[in-house]
């Protein structure tokens, strides 16, 4: 069982690096960003550490270079990683100003209501739309999605459209997704919260225009 939980992960339907919606394109960019540079800092220290384990135990062998050590010690263990960090911290912030929820001519605005174990999607200004445990969003077109919480703590994610954001009794947290074409995307709640918290799922139905206006004009009726 532990084996499957954990290979559910590198499935496609759930996996980050699959995206299929610019927000999640974006945050799979800083994924790879983030991996590589995190991997040469890795290298470069274990270069230090492997440097000073086995370096020779006479220092009139590299004839007491004092330079050279600055150069290895202060140059690639102290300034490499903290430039590094520094120019992912930027990059970080940058993204993070990118993902915001801003104002778009043609977004559109739902409102997704998480309780023990289900999700519901309400439509339209006046909420009068709703649908249990699948998202209706139109392809193409930014959604807004509004979360919140009837009783504890749970999170909203669709690892294929963007990021993840909790849901908060009493609160209500703005995620901006949009899907590139139409299909069916699978979401989950990111927060463990009590038993049944594995199947706290839902699903992502991106609609073209004419779905769209159908899903609308039916359900309101």
């Amino acid at each position: 069982m532990t084996t499957l939980s954990i290979a559910t992960g590198c499935q496609e339907r759930l996996s980050m690096l699959h995206p299929a919606g610019p927000a999640a394109h974006t945050i799979t960019d800083l994924w790879w960003v983030m991996l590589t540079c995190g991997s040469a800092i890795f290298f470069f220290v274990m270069v230090l550490l492997f440097a000073a384990l086995y370096r020779p135990a006479d220092p009139s062998i590299h004839g007491g270079d004092e330079s050279a050590t600055r150069v290895w010690m202060w140059g690639l263990g102290l300034g490499f990683p903290l430039v590094t960090l520094a120019a992912l911290t930027g990059y970080g912030l940058s993204i993070g100003e990118r993902l915001l929820a801003r104002d778009a001519p043609d977004r559109v605005t739902v409102q997704a209501q998480a309780r023990q174990w289900a999700w519901t999607f309400r439509y339209g200004e006046d909420r009068v739309i709703a649908t249990e445990g699948v998202l209706h969003i139109p392809a193409g077109r930014p959604v807004n999605v509004e979360i919140t919480s009837t009783d504890v703590i749970h999170s909203f994610w669709v690892p294929r459209l963007a990021g993840k954001l909790d849901a908060i009794p009493g609160h209500v947290n703005v995620l901006r997704i949009e899907a590139t074409r139409p299909g069916t995307y699978d979401g989950q709640s990111a927060e463990f919260s009590g038993r049944g918290y594995r199947e706290h799922v839902f699903t992502v139905e991106a609609h073209d225009a004419a779905s769209w206006a159908t899903f609308l004009a039916e359900d309101a009726q």
